[in-house]
């Protein structure tokens, strides 16, 4: 009797031609010809932001090992990642920041060397998750940067993965009857994004750089055109107040490495801090939707704004 054909199917390796690889009833793959194991992109992978074995997306110690400002800028159109408790997985786009430069930064919690239970995360390694709350009920999730007591914000996301968990988490913080909330509205500010993102104030004093259930990733997709992900109950038609389709996909970003067209203006709710309210440490992706305040005047001058020259 004539043996069976096995199945097999083409994947691509990380040297740039196809292997065939047995088909198991598991679903696993085995590679055939001394492949790597790591080198393999597993057909299986959840998504196009998936990182699986020996992902090479996630960002490392020495990318967060940087100023404070050159970091805040840095983490524009990078990815974070959040893995549920069930497993799921979120993702959004970092499109705006502010840095907090410690120091003589007045509107830093750690300005003057200023050190307390509360902001030690701000004094570790850069890379180290600071989370702290606001109004006893809210948090804001920051990272540490180069600089004594340096670190970034993080004022909001472009959700691109998991939009109907982001929802669900977001409305159980609302009032009962509030209207739904658009896509764009679910990280528009450093609560919101935390809330959308399930962020516990237990990630406090966490390694971002390697912790298993939150990470930092590039986004290879940028400038790709490619639509955000949609809830599919949402209404497709749904529109702003000026008529506009409200949820659009934003400009396309370049690619991983290159330039994002970066509007630098005052950081947002530090009125009380004299002269430091007015340095322009705020950074946001231009005409991205999900950024949560647009300083029209700093992008009439091309948003290049000049940051102090300041310790950091």
């Amino acid at each position: 009797m004539q043996a069976r054909k096995r199945k097999t199917f083409p994947v691509s390796v990380t040297h740039g031609h196809e292997i065939d690889i047995p088909k198991r009833a598991n679903n696993t793959v085995q590679p055939k010809g001394g492949a790597n194991e790591q080198s393999i992109i597993h057909p299986y992978c959840q998504s196009q932001y998936f990182s699986c074995k020996g992902n090479n997306l996630k960002l490392g110690q020495d990318f967060f090992n940087q100023p404070c400002v050159s970091l805040a800028k840095a983490l524009l159109g990078k990815v974070l990642v959040r893995v549920c408790s069930d497993g799921q997985e979120l993702r959004g786009r970092v499109v705006e920041t502010e840095a907090y430069l410690g120091g003589e930064d007045k509107a830093s919690h750690s300005a003057g060397g200023k050190r307390t239970q509360r902001n030690t995360a701000m004094f570790m390694k850069p890379g180290t998750i600071y989370v702290y709350p606001i109004y006893g009920i809210y948090l804001c999730m920051n990272i540490s940067s180069q600089g004594e007591g340096a670190a970034v914000l993080l004022r909001a996301l472009e959700p691109l993965e998991g939009h109907a968990a982001m929802h669900r988490l977001r409305g159980a913080r609302r009032r009962e009857g509030s209207r739904p909330l658009k896509d764009k509205e679910l990280c528009n500010g450093p609560s919101k994004l935390c809330q959308a993102l399930d962020i516990p104030r237990a990630f406090d004093r966490r390694d971002l750089a390697d912790d298993p259930e939150v990470w930092l990733e590039r986004d290879t997709d940028r400038g790709a055109g490619r639509e955000p992900e949609r809830d599919p109950e949402r209404d497709p038609e749904d529109r702003d107040s000026e008529g506009a389709a409200g949820d659009k996909a934003p400009p396309p970003l370049q690619g991983d490495g290159g330039e994002v067209d970066v509007v630098t203006s005052m950081r947002i709710g530090i009125e009380s801090h004299g002269e430091w309210a007015t340095k322009p440490l705020r950074f946001y992706v231009r005409g991205n939707p999900c950024v949560s305040v647009r300083d029209k005047r700093a992008e009439a001058r091309g948003g290049q704004a000049d940051v102090p020259k300041v310790v950091t």
